[in-house]
């Protein structure tokens, strides 16, 4: 028996919610773990719920879906965060990229092409939905992604010479959450070595004020 992908549906209109999980729940492979109206309420209830990928708004209130995106990955780095969004400028959809997400898709997709953002981010792939990859087009290449406000303190730790073990306790973080962030510092910066790391950090200020 093929295994099923859990699915947590964080959208706050509920008609919206209720009418995706009605319709991938057709999908033998597909379990509908929940739908939930903000991202606070995702975040208490992501490790009850187990998740293998999220689908989240990005407007919402009490936490929004950047937010909500950067601490459940921070708790589950193995978790697969789709963006599903009315907003298709470059900036939202960079954002959500570099805040962690594997895909983006616009509220307009048709169902069948959320199913299939779904097996791209859960065969390790990133997905965008036509609308968002020619939003994004003019944007990729010319920069590079940005750094969350954790990946910035963690670059810091590391730059001034920390062990992941080290930046764990620090951060209160576990090791494997250290290192999952520092892959991804490497991947949006293009460095492939930690004494990269460090240049990268003193030619931009990053160690400024630290005493270093």
């Amino acid at each position: 028996m093929t295994k099923q992908i859990r699915v947590l549906i964080v959208d706050d209109h509920p008609m919206v919610a209720q009418g995706i999980s009605a319709i991938l729940e057709t999908y033998d492979d597909i379990n509908v773990v929940g739908t939930l109206c903000n991202g606070r309420d995702a975040i208490d209830q992501i490790s009850q719920l187990d998740p293998d990928v999220v689908l989240l708004d990005l407007n919402m209130p009490l936490m929004n879906g950047l937010n909500t995106t950067e601490i459940i990955l921070e708790q589950r780095p193995d978790t697969r965060i789709l963006i599903l969004s009315m907003h298709d400028s470059p900036e939202y959809i960079s954002t959500a990229l570099s805040h962690g997400a594997m895909g983006y898709l616009l509220k307009d997709v048709p169902t069948e092409e959320i199913k299939l953002a779904i097996d791209a981010v859960m065969g390790g792939a990133r997905y965008l939905c036509a609308g968002a990859e020619i939003a994004i087009k003019p944007v990729e290449g010319g920069m590079r992604e940005a750094l969350t406000s954790r990946e910035q303190t963690i670059l810091l730790e590391l730059a001034l010479g920390k062990s992941n073990k080290d930046v764990a306790c620090a951060l209160d973080i576990s090791v494997r959450t250290v290192e999952t962030h520092r892959k991804n510092i490497k991947r949006k910066l293009g460095i492939a070595s930690t004494a990269g790391l460090t240049r990268y950090a003193m030619e931009h200020g990053v160690l400024q004020g630290t005493g270093n």
